[in-house]
């Protein structure tokens, strides 16, 4: 015999959150009939935030809690333009399973006061009044308190975890720890990322006048107030406050998407090996929060599926082997199963360095036809139908890419980790772009993209060479047997700002005293 009421607050939960998402894709503003959230359990309620900033809230506590016991508390704040519902369907899992969910609208956005801060001390701030609203409110365990998020949400719940000891647990999905590594890396702005967090931010929320600013000069390429952007950054960075999240001991779950164009994998991971707490990294095929994202409508998910047995053993003491697992879990963009590994720098355990011969030279300011792709719809089209963006490397005119070929590999090239490049450049001008590109190379010379990453220079002196160390964005991708790889490095994609005057010519080379190559990482076989 099941349970009807169970049953019947589940649909009624499904409904209301899909009704809910649907209104958001239209751009309306959330509201939910009160008697459809009293049968599915849902409390919509007001909680003053920092400064008295109202914040927009639902409470999901377990059936039949009656204020007798305590059970552990999961905090979820939003992800960036996404009202309160977006986790509905989760809280609704996890109160089935014991959990006090709370979720939040951050301020800035929705029907939530105040200005978009971008995770500033303000939402920070913020995350620790919900929790004390939360301890005060509902029957949660002040001792048994989590956090999770996707996107903002993740970045918010790091930045919490560094300064509120009180929280126990993290999964942040699709997050940053970097946020300067993640929009501006070597010195080059992601453009496409910027422009539609931007965007959204001004369609479903009031950007601060701070961010007003900084949106403005990023996209300007206003290096007068560089400092001023990088320090604003790092104040918004996990990373910045590591040792504070190690000396709380705030065990942490980390999991991202390996061609996620807004936060690329290379600074979560870097983050990863420097924890010292209890710890989790997991990489999955997909772009920005596509790996998790069919956990919001309710559906069999791994990344929320891994969350909930990380919250269940560090907040409800479940015995179920989440601490013994190896913990770097990764799956490749080219197979189904998945792969662990005790830590990062095993998931990449051999190498092979493919040599840069010869000099090449290239005009600037034109688009070779080798490109990233666009912002989330490239890699979720790599993710569901193996559809990385692509060129023919032998029609790609040498005059404005430079291109090195790899021999035909007699077996299957396990990609894992981060590719690296190792060059010399001379430019005409002093400062410059460049973008590289690794592609798998089939036998008609069609090119699948496997990873790439943006490099800017600034004062250098034209015609005098200069070294260039590259690390391209962390992938795991299997070349098949009879295949090559390919280097293309050019100076113009759709995905950032490039910096090259009119006119500009860059030459590579390798000298013999300091040899160009890319190294490629590999899984140890």
């Amino acid at each position: 015999m099941g349970h009807p009421r169970k049953a019947l607050r589940t649909t009624t939960i499904g409904t209301v959150s899909a009704a809910l998402l649907a209104g958001t894709v239209l751009g309306l503003a959330p509201a939910v009939p009160a008697a459809a959230a009293d049968r599915a359990g849902i409390r919509f309620v007001d909680i003053t935030g920092d400064g008295g900033t109202v914040l927009k809230a639902n409470v999901v506590t377990p059936a039949g809690s009656d204020g007798s016991r305590t059970y552990p508390v999961i905090v979820l704040p939003t992800s960036w333009s996404v009202p309160q519902v977006e986790y509905l369907a989760q809280a609704k899992k996890l109160a089935d399973s014991g959990y006090v969910v709370v979720t939040y609208n951050v301020r800035g956005f929705w029907q939530s006061g105040g200005e978009i801060e971008v995770a500033g001390p303000p939402d920070v701030a913020d995350a620790s009044h919900v929790i004390d609203w939360t301890l005060a409110h509902t029957p949660a365990d002040p001792d048994r308190v989590g956090m999770a998020g996707m996107s903002y949400g993740a970045g918010i719940s790091l930045l919490a975890a560094a300064h509120d000891k009180r929280v126990k647990a993290v999964a942040a999905l699709s997050g940053w720890a970097d946020l300067i590594e993640s929009i501006y890396s070597e010195r080059t702005q992601h453009i496409q990322a910027v422009s539609l967090l931007g965007s959204t931010g001004y369609l479903t929320g009031r950007p601060s006048a701070e961010l007003r600013q900084i949106l403005k000069d990023f996209a300007a390429s206003n290096l007068t107030n560089e400092k001023e952007m990088i320090a604003w950054g790092k104040r918004r960075s996990p990373a910045t406050y590591l040792d504070d999240i190690n000396r709380n001991g705030t065990a942490v779950m980390l999991g991202n998407a390996w061609g996620d164009t807004i936060f690329p994998p290379n600074q979560y991971a870097d983050f990863y090996e420097r924890l010292t707490v209890p710890k989790r990294l997991e990489f999955r095929p997909g772009d920005h929060a596509t790996a998790e994202g069919t956990g919001l409508l309710g559906l069999p998910n791994d990344t929320w599926t891994s969350a909930h047995r990380w919250f269940d053993h560090y907040l409800k003491g479940d015995d179920n082997g989440v601490n013994r697992e190896q913990p770097v879990r990764i799956k490749s963009r080219s197979t189904r199963g998945y792969e662990t590994y005790p830590d990062w720098k095993s998931v990449g355990a051999d190498s092979r360095k493919i040599a840069l011969g010869g000099t090449k030279k290239i005009h600037a300011n034109v688009n070779s036809g080798a490109d990233g792709g666009f912002v989330v719809l490239s890699s979720a089209l790599d993710q569901f139908l193996k559809l990385p963006p692509m060129a023919s490397i032998p029609l790609l005119p040498r005059s404005f890419a430079a291109v090195w070929q790899s021999g035909r590999h007699g077996s299957t090239q396990h990609i894992r980790g981060t590719t690296k490049l190792h060059t010399t450049v001379t430019s005409t001008k002093a400062s410059g772009t460049l973008v590289a590109y690794l592609y798998d190379v089939g036998p008609l010379g069609l090119g699948k993209l496997v990873s790439n990453a943006p490099y800017t220079f600034y004062d250098k002196t034209p015609g005098k060479p200069f070294t260039v160390d590259l690390d391209l964005f962390s992938t795991a991708y299997d070349v098949p047997a009879g295949h090559r790889l390919a280097l293309v490095v050019d100076t113009v994609d759709p995905l950032y700002i490039e910096h090259n005057p009119s006119g500009a010519q860059l030459t590579f080379s390798s000298p013999k005293t300091d040899p160009s190559y890319v190294s490629v990482p590999l899984r140890k076989e």
